[in-house]
């Protein structure tokens, strides 16, 4: 099992980008589940923490 860097507040780059363009979301919830924010429209999306691990391209800031 992998250790991933990102915490709480955490803005990370996705694969794929956004309806409204942008690829950074943060980090606004951690658990089973990770709740993400797009850093361009605000909108909120939950998604499994497997699903978000192979989605993820890389973390940008801490």
């Amino acid at each position: 099992m992998e250790t991933n860097n990102y915490q709480l507040g955490s803005i990370v780059q996705m694969k794929k980008t956004h309806p409204c363009g942008s690829d950074k979301w943060e980090i606004i919830r951690t658990g089973i589940d990770i709740k993400i924010k797009c850093c361009g429209c605000g909108r909120c999306v939950l998604i499994p923490r497997i699903e978000f691990n192979k989605k993820i391209k890389k973390i940008i800031s801490e």
